[in-house]
């Protein structure tokens, strides 16, 4: 599978500038940033997100996860959960099972980015495939990003 024409156009339709590079065969975002050579620093990945106001994307370092109560903090909610496998595929349609994009505005969804991600250098992120990264310069994807709420939400491992 190649990019989905969503997330493929979503880019175009904001005129972002990017790249497609191929990775081998992975599901495992860290693990594809090991083996692509990139910083899990600037390697985004999704974490989708339920709650009682619905569904949510949080975006964070490939070596950290959401801090679902530090998200609940900053949604005001209760209670945040991480999405079944069942709604992250039925909300990305077109993409691989387990190959989220991190650009879930493509897909209806509003995006939180964590902080850490802002104002890298470049910034890489799985395609919705499990064989192709999109890499952009940071301030491309700041620009990108610019209308989703951001905040300090992710943890290392």
């Amino acid at each position: 599978m190649t990019m989905p024409m969503t997330l493929r156009e979503y880019l175009r339709s904001c005129d972002i500038d990017f790249e497609e590079l191929p990775h081998p065969r992975e599901t495992i975002t860290s693990r594809i940033a090991e083996k692509s050579h990139v910083s899990g620093d600037r390697m985004a990945k999704a974490v989708m997100l339920h709650s009682d106001s619905g569904y949510r994307l949080a975006v964070v370092p490939s070596s950290c996860d959401a801090d679902l109560e530090q998200l609940a903090r900053l949604f005001d909610e209760h209670k945040v959960e991480l999405a079944s496998e069942q709604m992250i595929m039925e909300h990305f349609r077109d993409c691989d099972a387990g190959a989220t994009s991190p650009v879930g505005q493509a897909y209806g969804l509003q995006v939180y980015v964590d902080d850490m991600l802002l104002h890298q250098p470049d910034i890489y992120f799985d395609a919705g495939d499990h064989e192709t990264l999109v890499h952009m310069s940071g301030r491309e994807f700041d620009r990108l990003m610019h209308d989703s709420p951001h905040g300090r939400f992710s943890r290392h491992y």
